[in-house]
């Protein structure tokens, strides 16, 4: 179980110290990194998605890649490539940045289809194939990509079965009050001045796998089993929002909910989950699962108001 001087603990309050407003955002980074999953950071420019996950890899054991996506990107520029050397008259294969634990995927929606199907199944199996060789990536592996929800001129909107695999969809907007506002204006002044460096975190692998056993172990009752089971057959035929739904929340869903309310409890020092983690969890682990229809989308409804429809329908008990 989880205390405040885990390397895990650590690790979040060193990357929330160089963000603001950002506390949300960290904690479920560090959920999906205790869960095994990846996530999916959506939100306009400027609001420090970047700055938020190269500070997280920046603390992590393991090496780190940033892919920043064009619609000219190629597959082989993900997963790597043969290349021919003269000295030996053989080819030798360079891996790609999709080799190393963490990965960001800056405007993962400006990628090109094949480019995506190429990074699908890194995310999905935890490879790639290259030339015909499939090859294993390391362990752990992350993806943590963004995407601009403003822009829509050269982009490529992810497919539904990419969106499934994301543990987490994070929806993030503007500082809302003008005091984070002048708090970021004054942080960015004061690391202009003086860069500050990250403090050294004492996480290694080894620590980091021990952390993702204890998650994987917190206790979800059978009564909480079921509540997540009830909102995600909300969505499907017979369910409270089924008329407003196009394709339901898969069993994916249902994993991913449970995971990332183990992980919560986990970093609340729990070795049992409460409804409230489910309940906080909900939006961002099942919203992006389901398509509403025509008629929903037509009523201005979409995958986050139909979770909340769900979430006032269905009782934790």
């Amino acid at each position: 179980m989880n205390d405040m001087s885990h390397p895990i603990a650590l690790l979040g309050s060193e990357v929330a110290a160089g963000l603001i407003g950002h506390e949300e955002l960290v904690e479920r980074l560090l959920i999906a990194l205790l869960a095994s999953g990846h996530v999916l950071i959506e939100g306009p420019p400027g609001i420090a998605k970047t700055r938020a996950v190269k500070r997280l890899a920046a603390c992590l054991p393991g090496s780190h890649a940033r892919i920043q996506c064009t619609p000219d990107l190629l597959p082989s520029d993900l997963t790597g490539t043969q290349v021919f050397r003269p000295e030996t008259g053989g080819f030798d294969f360079v891996p790609g940045p999709l080799f190393h634990a963490l990965v960001l995927v800056d405007e993962i929606n400006r990628a090109p289809p094949k480019v995506q199907s190429a990074l699908l199944e890194a995310m999905a199996e935890g490879q790639v194939t290259s030339s015909g060789v499939t090859r294993p990536l390391p362990d752990p592996f992350m993806v943590v990509a963004t995407q601009n929800p403003i822009e829509h001129e050269g982009t490529f909107p992810l497919p539904e079965a990419q969106m499934d695999r994301f543990l987490l969809h994070l929806s993030l907007g503007l500082p809302p009050l003008a005091e984070q506002e002048r708090a970021i204006l004054d942080l960015v002044a004061a690391e202009r001045i003086a860069p500050p460096a990250l403090a050294s975190v004492p996480l290694t692998a080894d620590t980091l796998h021990e952390a993702k056993a204890e998650a994987a172990r917190v206790h979800l009752a059978p009564a909480l089993k079921d509540f997540i089971v009830r909102l995600v057959m909300a969505s499907r035929p017979g369910g409270a929002v089924a008329q407003w739904v196009e394709h339901p929340i898969s069993p994916r869903g249902t994993l991913a909910l449970a995971a990332a309310a183990q992980a919560r409890a986990w970093l609340r020092a729990r070795d049992y989950a409460l409804p409230e983690d489910v309940i906080a969890l909900a939006p961002d682990a099942l919203a992006h699962r389901l398509i509403p229809s025509w008629t929903a989308i037509g009523e201005g409804r979409t995958g986050r108001s139909l979770v909340a429809d769900i979430m006032r329908a269905i009782e934790p008990w």
